[in-house]
């Protein structure tokens, strides 16, 4: 990573800690997308849990790619409300998210709306609840291709479930869905080998579905790192999420993916406690802390910091350059992993030819509930 390539002319505008967003960094993003899939953008169902902001969707929606895929029922309306005609809720409906999601329905007539199912018991509760409001609700079978989170393993049971899916009222079989997240192999020969195995699963289970008289109308299928892969096939579509904004965790693990980090944190020096040390104002409030410590934020103008300590509200680390640094300097930091990290702020700053402009995009399905 390029030390210019984050430089903030105006940094005193800007409190911190904060996140930052290159628009024109998201916008060529797409366009990589959208020639990975052969300059088909019906072919894209990018996933909004990466970003949850509206104006994202936007500039996918201006790019012609009117699909999406969302985890919660808010970035569902969210994904409406900017654009979005084809929203999958890429999570299993239970409990009084069936009526929230049959609401929001109702709300959004214009929109095809699809959610997942692996379970036959849940999916009748669902036909039942749906069929009694006199809706329909489309529902993907979640495929199991060995992550182990949900989904069904290809097999009868499946067979069953799609069948059941396909002729019980209030239901509509919307296809097949299958995330191979559990795949992220950094050799781009052992990750297109295990993909070629899921691939083939995927193949050998629709060909079972169609000897069974059961239709698939579309399947929808990969994560970030398969997605060039699952776009090489031509046919399916493809739901990469990270694409979007991409993070250090990503550009280390995938250098052949042609990304670049569209969104960063920035953060000042609160205290210079000694021993070359610096206390920066990015505790795991601001910043995703699921993984080790030396894994959730890289500074491109500091890689050779040591991470000794993270809290709430501060994350103390050791360099050779800390008396370099003044309390009140500013490091900018790009997130080892983005997606939970844009989740921990309530906006982004927008960045332009370097500087803030005093825009922002509200991180607005952060929030579990909007309206519905």
């Amino acid at each position: 990573m390029n030390p210019a390539d984050f430089q903030i002319l105006n940094p005193e505008t800007i409190p911190s800690p904060a996140l930052l967003v290159w628009p024109e960094r998201v916008e060529h993003n797409i366009r990589v997308m959208i020639d990975l899939a052969g300059g088909d953008a019906s072919r894209l169902r990018p996933h909004m849990k990466t970003h949850k902001m509206g104006e994202a969707i936007a500039l996918q929606v201006a790019a012609g790619i009117t699909k999406v895929k969302a985890a919660t029922i808010a970035e569902a309306e969210l994904a409406a409300a900017f654009g979005s005609t084809d929203i999958l809720l890429a999570y299993p409906l239970v409990g009084p998210n069936i009526v929230r999601f049959l609401d929001l329905m109702q709300a959004w007539p214009d929109k095809a709306f699809s959610a997942l199912a692996d379970d036959p018991r849940a999916a009748l509760t669902a036909a039942r609840i749906a069929a009694g409001r006199g809706q329909t609700l489309s529902l993907w079978i979640d495929l199991d291709c060995g992550m182990g989170r949900t989904g069904i393993v290809p097999g009868e049971e499946a067979v069953t479930l799609c069948r059941l899916l396909a002729t019980t009222p209030g239901l509509r079989f919307a296809g097949i869905h299958a995330y191979d997240g559990h795949i992220h192999d950094t050799d781009p020969a052992i990750r297109e080998s295990r993909f070629n195995g899921i691939a083939g699963l995927i193949q050998e289970f629709q060909a079972r579905l169609l000897e069974a008289g059961v239709d698939v109308p579309a399947v929808v299928a990969g994560g970030s790192p398969t997605f060039p892969l699952h776009a090489s096939k031509g046919v399916w579509e493809c739901s990469p999420g990270t694409t979007l904004l991409w993070d250090s965790g990503y550009g280390l693990e995938f250098p052949d993916l042609a990304f670049l980090p569209a969104a960063a944190l920035l953060t000042r020096v609160v205290s210079k406690p000694g021993n070359g040390r610096l206390t920066l104002d990015l505790g795991h409030k601001a910043v995703a802390a699921e993984q080790p410590l030396g894994r959730r934020v890289r500074f491109p103008a500091l890689m050779d910091a040591d991470f000794v300590m993270q809290s709430e509200e501060h994350l103390v680390i050791s360099t050779d350059h800390a008396t370099s640094f003044e309390v009140g300097d500013v490091l900018i930091g790009v997130p080892w992993h983005v997606c939970p990290t844009v989740a921990l702020h309530m906006e982004a700053v927008l960045i332009r030819d370097g500087r803030s402009t005093g825009e922002t995009w509200r991180i607005a399905a952060r929030d579990r509930r909007i309206t519905i």
